[in-house]
């Protein structure tokens, strides 16, 4: 039986502007993402039984919900149907990236489906096809068929690559205890955006886009998760005393990340979050993706 390996890499959000609630019941978005060498593990390999088998290890939760709820399964079913795929697939994630802490593993992990089934059987299809079905598994999945340093509007899945900048260090810390849920996020962070509204915001957003030196992290979900999980804002002034660049929440949480200049100061600060699970990264450049996931974009 033919087989493919493909990392699922996670990412941070360097910049997450939230604009405004839209009519259709989601959040206009403005966000640049990152991808970091964190990463979970995806083999796929042809079977001649016919259907999905899905097997998780690294997370007993996940582990239990191997069906169609998880997305990968869907991504494999979504792809097969539309290429016509009568061929069985057999499918073992290896879980690294945490559950639930704003990384976007999930998200990766469908990418990591869809680009790992096309290498697979040797097809491609269309890119504007492939990036509906992205979008229709979730919001931060399209991104993740590109990957570096990108752009993200509308839900976060209308995707424009960025200049790459220079490698750096990342320390992600996630909190055992704290998890986060998106929705609940979401409608906290409703209540902070009822208060005011910045007309310059999206201005200022586009201008460090474009910005060779990048712009200062920044969060909106902050302001809304901080004052419910103090621990949160502690671990951030945590990494910014032990010698981080810059610090901010990942996503909606509830993984804090902080950037370091070098690697041996990510190293010598994780040592301060002995309770605490701790990943040390680094960024990854478009090309450096594109690489690593086998050589060729999927779109």
């Amino acid at each position: 039986m033919k087989s493919v390996r493909v990392p699922a890499y996670a990412k941070v959000n360097l910049r997450l502007d939230v604009l405004r609630r839209r009519a259709d019941g989601y959040h206009e978005l403005r966000t640049i993402f990152q991808t970091i060498s964190l990463h979970d593990t995806l083999l796929l390999e042809t079977k001649r039984e016919p259907g999905i088998d899905l097997c998780i290890a690294g997370n007993v939760q996940l582990a239990g919900e191997s069906g169609p709820d998880n997305l990968v399964y869907r991504a494999i079913q979504k792809l097969r149907e539309e290429i016509g795929l009568r061929q069985g697939v057999r499918a073992v994630l290896t879980k690294r990236i945490p559950v639930g802490r704003g990384l976007g593993g999930g998200s990766s992990d469908a990418a990591a489906a869809l680009f790992g089934l096309l290498r697979l059987i040797g097809k491609r299809i269309d890119s504007g096809r492939l990036l509906e079905i992205a979008s229709s598994l979730g919001a931060d999945v399209p991104f993740f068929l590109r990957g570096g340093r990108a752009l993200g509007i509308g839900r976060g899945d209308e995707i424009y690559p960025l200049p790459d900048e220079p490698r750096r260090s990342v320390l992600v810390v996630s909190p055992y205890e704290i998890s986060v849920p998106t929705k609940d996020a979401y409608q906290w962070l409703s209540q902070e955006l009822t208060k005011g509204d910045d007309p310059t915001k999206l201005i200022r957003f586009c201008a460090l886009c474009w910005s060779p030196q990048g712009g200062a992290l920044a969060n909106d979900f902050e302001a809304a998760v901080f004052p419910r999980y103090p621990r949160l804002a502690a671990i951030k002034r945590e990494l910014l005393q032990q010698g981080a660049a810059e610090a901010s929440l990942a996503g909606s949480g509830s993984a804090v990340f902080g950037v370091y200049q070098h690697p041996a100061s990510a190293r010598r600060a994780a040592r301060a979050f002995p309770k605490d699970q701790v990943f040390l990264c680094s960024t990854l450049t478009r090309a450096e993706y594109r690489r690593k996931m086998g050589g060729r974009d999927p779109v």
